[in-house]
């Protein structure tokens, strides 16, 4: 049996958002398993992002090329460099498997994301699949759902 408490899975969260904030993509990105994926759908209610066209789908390989493009001087999409805030509203345990250790976290939010002038504002659902790995909780998925995810948006530059 393991010993994390529901607290410890809405603490997971908040800490998520924090680094992405801060801007620490490779402390975010070392929450993943190794076989974790970030997950931002295309429609609503897609049941999965494998066989689907998605916003993102990113594995490890993914994530890492996105963290190192995001701190390269030549990436020109990025001149100003953009910022984000995540505003989390209390993060709700959806499942508990303490006996397998598995875990799933729901949070509803708002996430701004800046550039030079401009601002882009989203709004949605994030779902956290959690397990316990060398007795530290890791994602195994992190799913965006967006409020409007089937509408034209414009190129998200970080990581919602």
């Amino acid at each position: 049996m393991s010993t994390i408490t529901r607290q410890d899975l809405i603490d997971f969260v908040v800490h998520e958002a924090r680094l992405l904030d801060a801007k620490r993509y490779e402390q975010w990105n070392a929450l993943f398993t190794d076989d974790g994926y970030y997950w931002v759908p295309l429609v609503p209610d897609q049941p999965e992002g494998l066989q689907h066209t998605s916003h993102m789908y990113e594995d490890k390989l993914l994530r890492d090329l996105r963290i190192q493009r995001l701190k390269s001087p030549r990436a020109f999409s990025q001149q100003p460099a953009s910022r984000c805030h995540h505003l989390l509203q209390t993060p709700s345990v959806e499942e508990f498997d303490d006996v397998a250790q598995r875990f799933v976290v729901r949070t509803e939010f708002h996430y701004t994301e800046a550039q030079g002038d401009e601002l882009q504002f989203y709004v949605g659902t994030m779902f956290h699949h959690l397990t316990v790995q060398d007795g530290v909780l890791r994602m195994t998925l992190k799913r965006v759902n967006l409020l409007n995810c089937d509408a034209a948006l414009p190129a998200v530059q970080l990581f919602i």
